[in-house]
């Protein structure tokens, strides 16, 4: 390329040269320095506006256009297009790069900061941003530790530059707890990673609260088994005393035998696929769990059932007969002697909603939300007396979450309570025969 430039320039030159020879020969030899020097001025300027256009150019290349020139810059200033379109493609080919990895890196399910090497914030998304509380424009350049205050987090953070330390455990916001790491790269910079691990924190603790309880609730008995055993075998009894202790043992492993029952029942509830659209008829289903809470009371309770059911529902009926017998069992167990229990079935076309309302001791508002824990008890003592395995009210909230249906709970210390459970209308269908239903009818 320079080769060409020198050339043409060369030639331009001794072409004008030889004009203003002949000029002088034809006129005067002043005429010719004068043609001459005409000739060497206006290539000065014109080299000088060039010079000046590129001067603009370099000076603010975003703004200005590349100028175009004629002669030995032509070629010189195409090859410098070329190498802006080159460099413009180059560039848009970044940015497109660069924007494809934020898209990547808002889609992550995981939050992601990009820090320099004081820990100022140089971008985060948006799940970074929810979790940390940040604001991904007014907080870019910002020290990390001035946003995210937490001293175990700021300590962390003080000990990342020596390597990738293992994730922490930070509570951030209300009852929200999140896993953060920071990864070293490039130069100086670092990434700190957070996800939110609030619900495998509940979990584990729910499986380590199953595991306790579990192991609580088969040890009583065994414990009692086991002691009874010794003693018969230890002791000369009589036989009446030999009989009384065998049906203590007898009732002990049927105790151990009904939870491992309900564990199983749990189990296959959550392992299960979802049940069938079966129509279910609920009259004859209602009154036979009217008829098992009878059983169960024994006569010491008024056991009513109002249901005049319009529709039937949809689903697996061995499920439904379980919800449905545990919360009237329940009621039998928690009130006293004398006291009333209602069966109560109603439908409309927002769905349908099966309730058990009785007059027992009631159950405290703290102890609601945690209902339907598995082996969570309001009374352990009064539990275990009246037969509970304390996972009852956890297989109906199971069996009801697989019919698309949510239990409602009221209690009132001392009153009663009222356990409610809501089917939506899409699990409901018209009744297979029509009936008159049964209101208000006591046990006998």
């Amino acid at each position: 390329m320079s080769d060409g430039v020198y050339g043409r320039a060369l030639g331009l030159l001794a072409a004008w040269a030889g004009v203003s020879f002949l000029t002088g020969f034809v006129t005067t030899a002043a005429a010719g320095w004068a043609v001459f020097a005409s000739g060497l001025l206006a290539a000065f300027l014109y080299n000088a506006h060039i010079l000046a256009r590129m001067a603009r150019w370099l000076a603010r290349p975003l703004t200005e256009s590349l100028p175009e020139g004629r002669g030995s810059w032509e070629q010189v200033l195409a090859g410098l297009h070329r190498h802006e379109r080159e460099a413009t493609r180059r560039q848009e080919a970044l940015a497109d790069a660069l924007a494809r990895l934020r898209l990547a890196a808002e889609a992550l399910p995981d939050g992601v900061v990009i820090l320099d090497a004081d820990n100022r914030i140089e971008w985060c998304n948006d799940t970074a941003a929810a979790h940390l509380g940040l604001d991904a424009k007014t907080d870019a350049g910002q020290p990390i530790a001035n946003l995210v205050r937490d001293p175990q987090f700021v300590a962390y953070l003080a000990e990342a530059p020596g390597g990738t330390p293992a994730p922490i455990q930070v509570e951030l916001g209300k009852d929200r707890v999140h896993a953060l790491q920071v990864i070293p790269y490039a130069q100086a910079q670092k990434l700190l990673l957070s996800r939110d691990v609030t619900q495998a924190e509940r979990l584990e603790t729910m499986r380590r609260d199953f595991v306790a309880n579990v192991s609580h609730e088969l040890r009583t008995p065994l414990t009692v088994l086991a002691g009874f055993l010794e003693t018969v075998r230890e002791l000369k009894l009589d036989p009446q005393r030999v009989r009384d202790y065998l049906a203590m043992m007898q009732e002990q492993a049927r105790r151990m035998q009904r939870i491992i029952d309900d564990l199983l029942t749990l189990s296959q509830l959550e392992s299960s696929p979802p049940p069938a659209a079966e129509s279910v008829r609920i009259l004859p289903l209602l009154q036979r769990v009217r008829e098992d809470a009878r059983a169960l009371s024994g006569g010491r309770h008024d056991i009513l059932l109002d249901a005049h059911p319009e529709v039937d529902l949809l689903g697996a009926e061995s499920e439904l007969a379980s919800a449905f017998g545990n919360l009237a069992n329940n009621a039998v167990r928690y009130t006293p002697t004398g006291g009333k229990i209602a069966i109560v079935w109603r439908d409309g076309p927002d769905g349908a909603k099966f309730t058990v309302e009785d007059s027992g001791v009631g159950i405290a508002a703290e102890h609601l939300p945690r209902l339907t824990e598995r082996f969570y008890r309001v009374d352990r003592g009064r539990s275990r007396d009246t037969g509970g395995t304390g996972l009852g009210l956890a297989i109906v909230k199971h069996a009801l979450a697989r019919h698309d249906a949510r239990l409602d709970v009221e209690s009132t210390p001392g009153k009663g309570s009222r356990f409610s459970a809501r089917f939506p209308s899409k699990r409901t269908s018209p009744a297979a025969s029509a009936s008159a239903g049964v209101g208000s009818q006591p046990a006998a």
